[in-house]
Order: structure tokens, then sequence, then C-alpha cells
């Protein structure tokens, strides 16, 4: 009948737009170089690992060049504005996310402030392991003193990494409006509501 819309339709007309495709590209895309990087440094340091996969040199450029690769997708979502605005979102501090730390409040805004630390802390930390990578690459760029010290702070950072990385996946598995919003970009009203009103309102 004419003028009728389908029960799928009208659901995906009641959901709420939380991510633009240029910020889903943008976290699909880091999400499977990190977990190239995090898998092939488990390949190059665990000794079980290591001997199931062998191939150690194309195992070590396959993780170099993983790790390169790693701000692009950043570098390229800066084009969209979305992704920019998300940005600011995420580098703002208000009240709210202090008293949401504190657990006197669950009024958060698109983003809480737990969110807010794993992006900071993440950032922070694929600088210093690009950094320190490209330290113990390219021998020559430093001295041995230098090389000894990038190697130390590279692997504990990676193994710290590992641990905050398991515990977003973790998070992100116990919430599947979360997930759902991040593959399709939309979330239900009633999660936006409940998880983030300040930015629902």
């Amino acid at each position: 009948m004419a003028g009728t819309t389908s029960p799928r339709l009208e659901a995906a007309a009641a959901r709420v737009r939380r991510f633009s495709p240029a910020e889903r590209w943008v976290h699909r895309m880091t999400a499977i170089l990190m977990g190239v990087c995090v898998a092939t440094a488990a390949c190059l340091y665990v000794p079980q690992l290591a001997e199931l996969v062998g191939r150690r040199a194309l195992v070590v450029t396959v993780h170099e060049w993983s790790g390169l690769l790693l701000p692009a997708p950043f570098l390229a979502g800066l084009a969209s504005r979305a992704f920019r605005g998300d940005l600011r979102l995420l580098n703002r501090f208000g009240p709210h996310d202090r008293a949401w730390l504190r657990r006197r409040t669950r009024r958060a805004g698109k983003f809480n402030a737990g969110q807010k630390l794993y992006a900071g802390w993440l950032a922070g930390a694929v600088l210093v392991m690009l950094g320190t990578g490209l330290l113990m690459w390219f021998t020559h760029l430093a001295p041995l003193s230098w090389r000894t010290g990038s190697t130390f702070v590279h692997d504990w950072l990676a193994l710290a990494l590992g641990v905050v990385i398991a515990g977003h996946v973790g998070m992100a598995w116990a919430d599947p409006e979360s997930r759902r919003g991040m593959r399709t970009g939309s979330v239900d009203p009633e999660w936006a509501e409940q998880e983030h009103p300040l930015w629902r309102r």
C-alpha cells in the first residue's frame, strides 16, 4: 500500500546517528593495524608463538610496516569534519567528566571520561611506540644507549598496550549497542539517553 513503510525502515529511522562513515573507517583501520602490531609483537616475543609461526624476518617486516602505518588512518580522518568534531570533544574535560570518574553520576556527553582518557593515552602511546620503533629500526639514527633505552620502553609499553586494548575490547564486547553504533553508525535512543544523556539531549 502506498505511504506505508516496513518495520525495518521505521526502526532504522528511530535510531540516533552517532558516527559518520569516515569515523567508522578510521576506527576500523586503526583497529586492524593495531591488531597486526600486537599479534606480530606476540609472535616475536613469546617463544611458543615464534616456533609456531616461524619466518621471523617476515614477521618483523609486517610488524614494522603496520606500526609505521598506524597513524595513517588518523591523518586521513582529519579530512572529515565529523572526525575533527569528535577530536575536539575527546580533548575537552568538563565537571561532568570528573563527576563520572568519581562514580557520582552517569551523566556523559558523546564520550564519557573513561573513553576520553583511553583515547588520550592511546594517542600518546602510539607516538612513543612510533618514535622508539624508528630508533630500533634505523640503528644509525641514535647512539647505542638511546637504542637500548628505546628497546626497553618499546617492549614494556607494548605489554601495557596489550593489556589496555584487551580491556577496551572486553568493555566493548559487554556493550552490544556500543558495538552496533561503531558498526552501523547509529544507536538506540534509549541506550543514548542512559549512557550519554548530555549528548542525546
